[in-house]
């Protein structure tokens, strides 16, 4: 069974970090290429980061350049997201998703991706 379960979200401090994970199964990880989406309330569901399967990144969110960071353990079938110096506007819901080719080239679209995770709710709050 196909899956991908997001972990590691929650209520974070401005200024804080955190490390979201995301757990696949159910298909060939490593030739997948994995993205990161978040979803801001009342706000549409835009890309972040991907990762090709040769580990190879591309940003697509110029706010979290140089904060946000994404990597893959293929002996592990995860994908992170690490988050540094986190700001308000960081709040949102996290999503993963995974896309048989590699990474799209432009401003991703949910459409560009084949499978998603749930989502993890990250809250960045005094």
């Amino acid at each position: 069974q196909l899956q991908l379960v997001e972990s590691g979200g929650g209520l974070v401090q401005p200024g804080g970090s955190l490390r979201l994970s995301c757990a696949a199964s159910g298909f060939t990880f490593a030739f997948y290429s994995m993205g990161w989406f978040r979803q801001a309330p009342g706000k549409e569901r835009e890309g972040v980061l991907c990762i090709n399967e040769n580990g190879r990144t591309t940003n697509y969110a110029d706010s979290v350049r140089g904060r946000f960071t994404i990597f893959r353990d293929n002996t592990k079938n995860m994908v992170y997201l690490q988050m540094n110096s986190l700001n308000p506007e960081d709040t949102a819901v996290y999503y993963c998703a995974a896309r048989s080719r590699g990474c799209p080239l432009g401003a991703p679209m949910t459409e560009d991706y084949d499978y998603w995770g749930q989502g993890t709710r990250v809250t960045v709050s005094s």
